[in-house]
C-alpha cells in the first residue's frame, strides 16, 4: 500500500497515516509492528511511557525496510520536562530503540502545573540542531501551551498529536494548527470504546462506498488533514486500516460525521490544562 505524505513546516514529510503501538509489549509487539510495516505503514508511534521502545526498534531492524524509509516517533514523559532530563530522556530513548536518531520526538503532555514544558521544548530545539531528532513536536498541547513554547524559543512545533475522533473532532484546535502551520496527528482516531461504527452517517457512507465503518472514520481523518494513528495487532485489520486512500467522502459526509462531536466527547476527561502524566 502506497501512503501519501504531508510536507511539514521544517521541510520534512510525514506519512498520512501512522501505526500506534500502545499497549503492545514483548515479542507479540515486535511481530505486530513488523506485520504493520509489511502492510505499508512507515510511521511508527511509541513513547517512553508505553514501555515498548525496544520492541519498536527491533521491529524496524527485522522489517528489512531501509531505516530512512521509516519514521519513528517517541515522546518525552512529564517526569523528564526539566531541560537536562529532557536531553537525557531522549538519549535513553535512542539507546532503547538502538537507533542513532528519532524521526519525530514529542512532549507527551504539557503538565502545566509543573511549569517546565518550555524547558522540554528548548531541549528538543537543541537536540534537533545536534541531529539526534529530525522533527520536533508536541502532544496534547492547547493553543495557550503552543503560544508559550513559540514565545519562549521562537520555534513552532511541526506536529501536535491530540485526541481526535468523531465524538471529539477538535475543530478549534485544527483551526489553530492550520493558522500556525502545525500538522495535526490524532491519537485514538476511532474513539476506542466510543467508536461510532453504528452512527448513521458512518454507516451510510460505508454502505455507499462498500467499505467498513472503520475505514470511513479513518478516511474522515484524511479528509480533515489529520494524521490518524490506529493500532491493531491483527494483520488483516492493519491492511484494512491503511486501505483508505482509494476512495473519498463527500463534503456532506465529512460534515455529518463531524457533527457527531460532543462537548463531553473526550475518552477519559484528559483535559491538557489539568491532566498530569508523569
Amino acid at each position: 500500500m502506497s501512503v501519501p505524505t504531508y510536507s511539514l513546516s521544517d521541510g520534512t514529510t510525514l506519512p498520512a497515516i501512522g501505526f500506534g503501538t500502545y499497549p503492545m509489549r514483548d515479542e507479540d509487539a515486535v511481530s505486530a509492528i513488523v506485520s504493520a510495516v509489511d502492510a505499508g505503514y512507515r510511521l511508527l508511534d511509541t513513547a517512553v511511557n508505553y514501555g515498548n521502545e525496544a520492541e519498536v526498534g527491533e521491529a524496524v531492524r527485522r522489517s528489512g525496510v531501509p531505516r530512512d524509509e521509516i519514521r519513528v516517533t517517541s515522546k518525552i514523559p512529564g517526569r523528564h520536562h526539566a531541560y537536562d532530563l529532557a536531553v537525557s530522556s531522549t538519549k535513553e530513548s535512542l539507546q532503547r530503540l538502538r537507533l542513532d536518531h528519532l524521526d519525530l520526538h514529542l512532549i507527551h503532555w504539557p503538565n502545566p502545573s509543573q511549569g517546565l514544558f518550555v524547558e522540554a521544548w528548548q531541549a528538543l530545539v537543541d537536540l534537533q540542531k545536534e541531529g539526534l531528532v529530525t522533527t520536533i513536536g508536541v502532544s496534547n498541547f492547547t493553543e495557550a501551551h503552543l503560544q508559550r513554547v513559540i514565545a519562549g524559543t521562537g520555534v513552532t512545533p511541526a506536529v501536535n498529536q491530540i485526541e481526535l475522533h468523531p465524538l471529539f473532532p477538535q475543530a478549534e484546535m485544527r483551526a489553530v494548527h492550520e493558522r500556525l502551520g502545525i500538522r495535526t496527528e490524532a491519537w485514538s482516531p476511532m474513539g476506542k470504546r466510543q467508536a461510532q461504527y453504528d452512527a448513521e452517517p458512518v454507516r451510510a457512507a460505508a454502505s455507499r462506498l462498500g467499505v467498513t465503518p472503520g475505514q470511513v472514520i479513518l478516511r474522515w481523518h484524511v479528509e480533515l488533514g489529520s494524521v490518524p494513528i490506529p493500532k491493531s495487532a491483527t494483520p488483516s485489520r492493519q491492511v484494512e486500516n491503511i486501505s483508505v486512500f482509494d476512495f473519498s467522502l463527500t463534503a456532506d459526509e465529512v460534515a455529518a460525521i463531524t457533527a457527531l462531536g460532543r462537548s463531553d466527547g473526550r475518552l477519559f476527561g484528559g483535559d491538557p490544562d489539568t491532566h498530569e502524566e508523569m
